[in-house]
């Protein structure tokens, strides 16, 4: 099978060298639709180097180079075609604040792979530290569609979350024609979301989202929402990606608060709130 689970698993963890600047920070903000009023002093916390904060999802683009759905690919024991590839799910938990500027070490490994029966499921870890200590810890789930049915573990139930009734707030957040293109110079090249024939032999009428852009937008609508724009209270953040979303559609956000934990369900206002995000938690330090 393309996916050789014991040689995967096995495999020696990848470290890299990686480092960021402002710029990259503010690219990445503006990747996920910040800037909107430009002027709007919330807005310049992620937009305006002289007042720059660090939302934990940038951690997912931090150095840039391939995303993990395809840093994944290139580990030992897969060879799988991207075509076949989705971005399953993706969770970070943030040691501490981001700083602006940085330069770090991050280890991938894969540290399971689960069988799906039609379809496998990777899960690749990253670990990121610089001087000052640990970043971040992140994993992806890469769903690799024809792969499964090998007799392998069929991992964690990804079962249909229950809401908690109405959401105490629900905001909506337009997604630009161009924001495929715009989210891609963070370093996620995937042909899927540019490509039109790409995006046709992966089984989509037309490009789609980075899931990672919608991950970043919804984190971004929770934090200015319900945490007072402050990014350092995110500790962790966590989402399924249950379906796709198109550019120029709108995403409706959902969101329950509790005790230290915010849930989150996205939908895409256009096609019936479709989901986009499901299982999604925000966990937080009380402000």
């Amino acid at each position: 099978m393309p996916v050789d689970t014991e040689r995967a698993l096995a495999a020696a963890p990848r470290t890299t060298e990686i480092s960021w600047t402002p710029e990259d920070v503010q690219l990445y903000h503006l990747g996920i639709g910040a800037g909107v009023p430009a002027t709007d002093p919330r807005e310049l916390r992620y937009t305006l180097e002289s007042r720059l904060h660090v939302l934990p999802s940038f951690a997912t683009v931090a150095g840039g180079g391939p995303p993990g759905v395809i840093a994944a690919l290139s580990m030992p024991g897969v060879d799988v075609d991207l075509a076949r590839v989705l971005h399953g799910g993706q969770s970070l938990r943030v040691h501490r604040p981001l700083p602006v500027r940085a330069a770090a070490t991050r280890t991938d490994r894969i540290t399971a792979v689960h069988d799906k029966g039609k379809a496998a499921v990777m899960v690749l870890r990253s670990d990121a530290a610089d001087a000052d200590g640990p970043l971040w810890t992140a994993e992806a789930q890469v769903y690799v569609r024809g792969e499964g049915g090998w007799g392998g573990d069929r991992g964690p139930s990804a079962g249909a979350p229950e809401e908690p009734g109405a959401p105490d707030r629900t905001v909506e957040r337009p997604v630009r024609e161009d924001q495929a293109l715009l989210y891609r110079l963070t370093g996620d090249l995937n042909p899927l979301h540019a490509e039109p024939e790409f995006a046709r032999r992966a089984g989509f009428d037309r490009p789609v989202l980075h899931g990672l852009c919608t991950y970043g937008m919804t984190l971004k609508a929770v934090v200015d929402t319900l945490l007072d724009g402050d990014v350092t209270r995110v500790r962790s953040w966590t989402a399924r990606f249950a379906g796709v979303t198109y550019p120029g559609e709108t995403l409706r956000i959902r969101m329950w608060r509790g005790d230290g934990v915010v849930r989150v369900a996205v939908g895409a206002v256009e096609r019936g709130d479709a989901p986009v995000l499901t299982g999604a938690t925000v966990e937080f330090t009380q402000g």
